[in-house]
């Protein structure tokens, strides 16, 4: 198959293929004149890409759940880490989207009077605390860090 009918078929663009491809997740069998060729099995292994994606893992994540072979060597490991952060991202949502909902319904005569969105106030604060602890330990400063983008 060529790069373009990979294209179609997976619904990813031709160059985030050629990205994947300088990345080391998928591997093309050979050229066309200038398209690249990739055997059929690519479009399972970008729908695990997908999936890897969909999660939250990162490609270098993704990359590392291939066997030399190709085949999938998925860290199990990781699954359940992945999973344990997605339920705390979950707790964190669910309990923003209560307290908007409390707070788009309140009844105080102010949103600084009522104590519910005062919990609020100071969950996002100790968040956005916590966010910026966990760049700086890492060496990141999340207001200039670049990033290339996803494609």
């Amino acid at each position: 198959m060529d790069i373009a009918e990979v294209a179609r078929r997976s619904g990813v663009p031709a160059s985030t293929l050629r990205y994947y491809e300088e990345k080391g997740l998928i591997r093309s069998v050979g050229r066309q004149g200038l398209r690249r060729l990739f055997d059929a099995s690519v479009l399972e292994r970008l729908a695990l890409i997908a999936l890897g994606r969909a999660a939250g893992l990162s490609l270098d994540e993704i990359a590392g759940m291939f066997a030399q072979d190709g085949r999938p060597a998925i860290d199990r490991q990781l699954l359940a880490d992945k999973a344990d952060e997605l339920d705390k991202t979950i707790r964190k949502l669910t309990t923003m989207r209560d307290g908007l909902r409390h707070a788009a319904t309140c009844s105080a005569p102010s949103h600084l009077e009522c104590p519910k969105f005062r919990r609020l106030m100071g969950f996002a604060a100790l968040n956005v605390s916590h966010e910026k602890r966990k760049a700086s330990a890492s060496g990141k400063n999340s207001k200039t860090q670049t990033r290339k983008p996803q494609r």
